[in-house]
């Protein structure tokens, strides 16, 4: 593996950072709401699967009588 000096290490960092592309402030706030909006829809979905599991649980076992 060829050894880079490190100011060679931060021009060619400089160069692949400008290649970036970044995304817009709307796009970054649309996908952020986005993720909460599926966190919401997940932690709903697992709350039902989870009651439902421990009611059946409990009926199998004859807790729930």
């Amino acid at each position: 593996m060829a050894k880079t000096n490190p100011m060679q290490f931060l021009q060619q960092v400089r160069s692949e950072v400008g290649k970036v592309t970044w995304p817009t402030r709307r796009e970054t706030v649309i996908t952020t709401i986005m993720v909460f909006i599926m966190v919401a829809f997940a932690s709903v979905f697992f709350l039902v699967v989870d009651q439902l599991l421990s009611w059946g649980i409990g009926f199998i076992l004859g807790v729930g009588r």
